[in-house]
């Protein structure tokens, strides 16, 4: 006869008993220091299958590619495929710019994400007096699509996924680089890529927004439904809680904020009738990656499947690819430190490989320099290095989830799905995120936690290396040269703007213009009359001052 097995219930039973015999006994030899994550979430010392029952592992991670999705949205993840290394890039003008996608491209980058200048984020051409300081300093400047076309120069737009960091004039963009498709003779059903065009994020934390919400919502709408339409393997929109972690707010606020925004957008598509499977399975995301290793590849695996229960719970999505969240790593540049810069390498590689560990489809590493600069080309290429590195020299692609069953890894993803989730409840509950936006509720939350994020960082509680920790000086020699900024930045910019404006066919510009505002205030998609506006060769600029007359521009809330 057999011996009878101890139940699961019973074993963990035994293990608990276990445990606390040991902490009353071992660990008052030791002393024991309490610990929480950066989020603020308190740990334990060690943790065991009583913390990470497996009897619900079909429910809440079953396998890769498989609802939940917690373990990862593809079957194979990295033994079947890489994440797209695609390093964020843009400098000066168009030419330049091209120049450094040409050298990350040779040198084995496989995705191009496109950094513009702050004066083409906010709707303005290079020789407008409100752009005077900034046109290609912290990207490139785009002005018409000439400069579009010659951005992409020598490079197969059928052949190179593309991402594009814009939002506000996000419909203007597209259809620059839609026209350079047609120029090309590339059919937009060829053409792959994602456009941010999350304008949410920017009224709670990054600032970049023109227009009021309701017709930015609108804007997002019409490039969701035009690229649906038109550019079937173009993702519409990367719905973003990058930009709130950088502006201070824990894991827990990214992904809750993140998630709202989500629902506010499914939402919108629905209210115009779309349905949810024809649309959902373009989104995509876009998350910081900040210090905290574990932290941050538990909070993705809560993220995903939180976004899947939503999705099917509460949306009817029945396509799984509806219910899948991928996403963009980017590595934080709020963690780079001007003293002893070289230590950025470390954390840029840290944050890559927790988003590796995390299941991304893309990833960004910041480059060391970033701190001073827009990156030098040395920096750009370690921080390519260091992909590279991850992806082909360490063997953590082999297995996918390998830290999946973890009993930490299980037990933090559930407790962040679990904050992670009160808080979105508590943001739907209030309203949604528009809600939030208008009270100026959820920058005052994000500008709290920076406002202690500082402070422990000035008593020393939140060590940073090299800065307010074994800090003895900064040793310039560790610091290659600096690129200089380029003094004809400025000159070369406005006088190829120039040109174009003398050459082109004003009347055509002028129609073309008057079509974009009799759509602006209509119902029409706006996508059409953009596109026709951008082959005629209008600006950035004069599209934008058109939508600001019709819809206006927003001024937030004071939170005094």
């Amino acid at each position: 006869m057999s011996e009878k097995r101890p139940s699961a219930v019973t074993t963990l039973n035994a293990i608990e008993v276990e445990r606390t015999q040991w902490q009353q006994v071992e660990l008052r030899k030791a002393p024991v220091h309490d610990a929480a994550t950066d989020s603020g979430l308190t740990l334990g010392l060690l943790y065991t299958p009583c913390d990470a029952p497996e009897d619900s592992y079909l429910d809440r991670l079953g396998f890769p590619g498989q609802y939940p999705f917690t373990r990862g949205v593809y079957p194979s993840m990295y033994r079947g495929q890489l994440w797209t290394m695609r390093q964020y890039a843009g400098l000066g003008t168009a030419e330049e710019t091209n120049a450094r996608y040409r050298f990350l491209l040779e040198r084995g980058q496989t995705g191009l994400s496109v950094a513009l200048d702050l004066p083409t984020q906010m709707g303005y051409d290079s020789d407008d007096p409100m752009a005077e300081e900034d046109v290609g300093v912290v990207g490139v400047a785009i002005d018409t699509v000439a400069d579009m076309a010659r951005l992409f120069d020598t490079i197969p737009l059928d052949q190179i996924s593309v991402h594009f960091t814009v939002n506000a004039p996000a419909v203007i963009i597209l259809a620059m680089y839609l026209a350079v498709a047609e120029q090309r003779g590339v059919p937009f059903a060829k053409l792959s890529g994602t456009l941010q065009n999350d304008i949410l994020k920017e009224y709670t934390a990054r600032n970049a927004y023109i227009f009021p919400p309701q017709p930015s919502l609108r804007l997002v709408g019409d490039v969701i439904a035009y690229c649906h339409e038109h550019i079937p393997r173009f993702n519409p929109i990367s719905i973003t809680g990058y930009h709130a972690r950088e502006a201070g707010a824990n894991a827990v606020q990214e992904i809750a904020y993140a998630l709202a925004a989500g629902a506010t957008y499914i939402e919108l598509m629905l209210r115009r009738g779309m349905a949810v499977d024809a649309f959902a399975p373009r989104l995509s995301f876009h998350f910081s990656c900040q210090r905290d290793f574990f932290e941050e590849v538990c909070k993705v695996r809560a993220a995903r499947r939180l976004w899947a229960r939503l999705m099917r719970d509460r949306f009817g999505a029945q396509n799984p690819r509806s219910q899948m969240m991928r996403f963009f790593n980017g590595g934080s540049g709020v963690s780079l430190t001007h003293a002893e810069p070289l230590n950025n390498i470390v954390r840029g590689t840290l944050q890559c490989l927790a988003g590796v560990f995390a299941g991304a489809q893309a990833c960004h590493v910041p480059s060391f320099d970033e701190a001073y600069a827009i990156p030098s080309e040395q920096a750009a290429l370690v921080s390519l290095r260091t992909q590279q590195i991850i992806a082909y020299e360490t063997g953590v692609t082999n297995v996918v989830d390998p830290l999946g069953g973890s009993y930490f890894v299980e037990a933090l993803t559930d407790r962040l799905e679990t904050e992670i989730e009160a808080l979105f409840n508590q943001i739907e509950k209030r309203g949604g995120l528009v809600a939030a936006i208008e009270t100026g509720e959820a920058r005052r939350a994000i500008l709290e936690r920076a406002y202690a994020i500082e402070r422990q960082m000035e008593s020393g509680e939140r060590v940073i290396v090299g800065t307010n920790a074994f800090a003895v000086g900064t040793n310039a020699a560790e610091m290659p040269p600096l690129p200089l900024r380029d003094p004809t930045v400025l000159t070369r910019q406005v006088a190829s703007l120039g040109r174009i404006k003398r050459e082109r066919d004003a009347g055509r510009v002028g129609a073309a213009l008057v079509a974009v505002r009799v759509a602006a205030a209509g119902q029409d998609n706006l996508m059409p009359p953009v596109l026709e506006a951008v082959r005629a060769h209008a600006t950035i600029g004069e599209i934008v001052a058109v939508l600001r007359e019709v819809f206006g521009e927003y001024r937030a809330p004071s939170l005094l």
